[in-house]
């Protein structure tokens, strides 16, 4: 059995823009999607102001950073092997990752600072 459908079929004649209102919700539609997928230039044209809520002391010496550096991500070491105890899976496996790439870290800034300084 076939249902008989028009040839054509039937479609409302009812333009989204006949009243107002449909009129001002399509306009808002519009400017919501411009906004929203249209931000390519505008943001690459903005130069990048780092906030100034955080700052690093102009006069520290490389060697004082590069300690700093060193113990933050020696502390970002251990929270993050503490962590993977308590999780399993692709989290696991990510954090652990994650572990990998600041101990990669650690390790570059202990160079930088073997550099520095050599040991004897």
């Amino acid at each position: 059995m076939f249902k008989v459908t028009p040839n054509p079929p039937d479609t409302d004649p009812t333009s989204p823009y006949e009243s107002l209102d449909s009129q001002k919700l399509h306009e808002a539609a519009e400017r919501a999607l411009d906004h929203y997928l249209n931000r390519g230039p505008d943001i690459m044209a903005t130069p990048r102001k780092p906030s100034s809520m955080f700052i690093v002391n102009p006069e520290l010496n490389v060697e004082t950073l590069l300690v700093h550096a060193c113990e933050s991500l020696a502390s970002a070491n251990v929270m993050a092997t503490d962590l993977v105890d308590h999780l399993q899976g692709t989290s696991r496996n990510a954090l652990l990752g994650i572990a990998q790439v600041i101990m990669l870290g650690e390790l570059a800034v202990n160079r930088a600072l073997d550099r520095l300084d050599p040991p004897e």
